[in-house]
């Protein structure tokens, strides 16, 4: 473990001398509200750390079902509330008010999306999910379709995920702790890093997911006790304001904001975004909202939350307490939205970001306040990065080695490799973190498309359709997977086609993509029906049997002396 501790340690102080050129567009939002090191604010900040660290401690595990899935002990409170703070990302908790304020009414595209996604969650994959047990979403997917080159793939693709999810997640980190701190934004990713990698290399999903309870209560309140002052000083009485707000935005379409009133340039700019179609067109809006849909029910770092629980039943419910968690959050990210506006009417892209620090810190509500709601934006974008690093972790520590490289191997051996691969993506997600390319959310988004274009298709026809077979879904799956990452890189290098404007925009690919990935998968298997081995559609049936708790399913041979990753 000290080994482990000290390479990354290194690692991540090579990663602080990269040249300041490097970072130069990186986390420039924070440079939008007031600079400098902030004792209460710290305090409270380090505080917790404290405790996310503690926790970790007190939860260390010394084998792999707790590692990966917590020793399956998990209830549904407490795992709706772990799965809300996965959830309740820094995208989330700072990136929708943002996108809100940017973008106004197309902004609701990202609610409905994400929640709707829960749905599709709850209906189609949870139950199936947990009854199938053991550890991954990789492993299922494996075993389901019989084939090892599958599993590798949808490993590969839950690494790919992760690391482009934690890099929205690490760059609201550094923004709040670059403003409470007052670090370079570099410097306030490696400090989080380090932080998250402490209690993740010691506890894995354990630790992990008592911590994210915690994270829950703490990012929750910080959200929406500053809401009721700040809506008060914006003239509303501070009864509810997510019914309150409505008011003051229909003084922002007249032009009144906390400075005086806009000139009638700024009062146009701010109707076309806040009034339906303003920005966007009807394609825009539905292609984003199917993503985020079917990319939340794709995400492995969620579903891999239903292996924590007892038995499917806790996994159904617990998955109505998550979204009725999470809910709070969304009910109230619009307020913080036209708050912004109303404070800072003109500040655009620049402050996008970090309008909940940068609306209350105009405002003047006070140093107490905003530390405590800085401090709720970590704790969510912790949360988060903690959940992806297990999900990439276990898929090349569980899926990669333990089950294809090296199936041989003990309990303990999968353990140490489990956590030197966390250190180790941490660390490549820490050096993409540190030039991201777009806003926290649309880069959450892209992270999403990459899920619904992939793992989604090829979870739901695993569960669903008894025809699918490991042609098929390696069909699909790559399919998927190519064209995300092209729209990616279109994206990137500003190639129209791929931009927010355009028929295939990285963050809203699934509209065209997922069907087509559904389509191929099916006619693939189809076709190759006949290929698949008798001893192969034998194992399919039985996994399907399992899945829907039909009668015939015959319980896996298992052998005491092997590693509990030999199947």
């Amino acid at each position: 473990m000290s080994r482990i501790l000290t390479r990354t340690s290194l690692i991540l102080l090579g990663i602080v001398l990269v040249p300041e050129w490097a970072l130069s567009s990186a986390g420039e939002e924070i440079y939008q509200i007031e600079q400098g090191f902030k004792l209460i604010p710290a305090i409270i900040m380090i505080a917790l750390l404290g405790v996310y660290v503690g926790v970790g401690f007190l939860s260390k595990v010394s084998e792999t079902s707790g590692y990966w899935v917590a020793g399956r002990g998990i209830g549904k409170f407490g795992n709706g509330a772990a799965i809300a703070s996965d959830w309740m990302s820094a995208a989330s908790f700072m990136g929708v008010a943002g996108l809100l304020y940017l973008k106004g009414w197309f902004g609701l595209g990202y609610i409905i999306g994400w929640t709707g996604g829960y749905v599709l969650l709850l209906t189609l994959l949870a139950a199936q999910i947990r009854r199938f047990g053991k550890y991954t979403i990789p492993e299922f997917l494996g075993d389901r379709y019989d084939s090892h080159v599958v599993r590798l793939i949808a490993a590969s693709v839950t690494v790919i995920i992760a690391i482009t999810y934690a890099t929205a997640q690490f760059k609201g980190i550094g923004l709040i702790c670059g403003w409470i701190f007052g670090m370079s934004y570099s410097t306030s990713v490696l400090f989080t890093a380090g932080v998250v990698c402490a209690y993740m290399l010691i506890s894995g999903m354990s630790g992990v997911t008592r911590n994210q309870q915690i994270q829950y209560v703490v990012l929750i309140s910080a959200f929406l006790i500053p809401l009721w002052f700040l809506i008060k000083k914006a003239g509303g009485s501070g009864v509810l304001p997510q019914l309150e707000y409505g008011s003051i935005l229909s003084g922002l379409m007249e032009g009144k904001v906390a400075s005086g009133t806009l000139p009638p340039e700024g009062i146009e700019e701010l109707r076309k975004a806040y009034l339906p179609w303003g920005m966007g067109n009807i394609y825009q809006f539905v292609a984003l909202v199917f993503t985020l849909m079917v990319g939340t029910a794709g995400l492995p770092h969620i579903m891999i939350r239903f292996y924590t629980v007892k038995n499917e039943d806790v996994a159904r419910k617990s998955v109505l307490w998550g979204l009725f968690f999470i809910g709070l959050l969304y009910w109230s990210s619009p307020v913080y939205a036209a708050m912004g506006k109303f404070w800072n009417p003109m500040g655009g892209k620049a402050v996008a970001d970090v309008i909940i620090l940068s609306a209350p810190e105009l405002a003047g509500l006070g140093i107490v306040f905003i530390g405590y709601l800085a401090a709720g934006a970590m704790a969510a974008g912790l949360s988060t990065v903690a959940g992806l690093l297990v999900a990439g972790a276990s898929a090349m520590a569980h899926d990669w080695y333990a089950t294809v490289f090296k199936p041989d191997c003990t309990d303990q051996q999968a353990l140490f490799v489990g956590r030197v691969f966390t250190a180790v993506l941490c660390g490549v997600v820490i050096l993409t973190a540190l030039n991201p390319p777009a806003l926290i959310a649309q880069i959450v988004a892209m992270a999403f498309a990459i899920a619904g274009n992939t793992i989604f298709p090829a979870t739901v026809l695993a569960v669903w359709y008894s025809r699918a077979n490991k042609y098929g879904a390696l069909a699909g799956m790559l399919f998927g997977l190519v064209m995300t990452l092209m729209a990616m890189a279109g994206w990137i290098a500003q190639i129209p086609l791929f931009g927010p404007e355009g028929l295939l925009p990285a963050t809203s690919s699934a509209l065209i993509v997922c069907p087509l990935a559904f389509l191929i998968n099916i006619l693939v298997s189809n076709i190759t029906d006949g290929r698949v081995s008798e001893g192969s559609a034998a194992k399919m049936d039985n996994i399907l049997r399992k899945l829907h708790n039909l009668p015939g399913y015959v319980e896996e041979e298992t052998n005491a002396v092997k590693s509990p990753y030999t199947h």
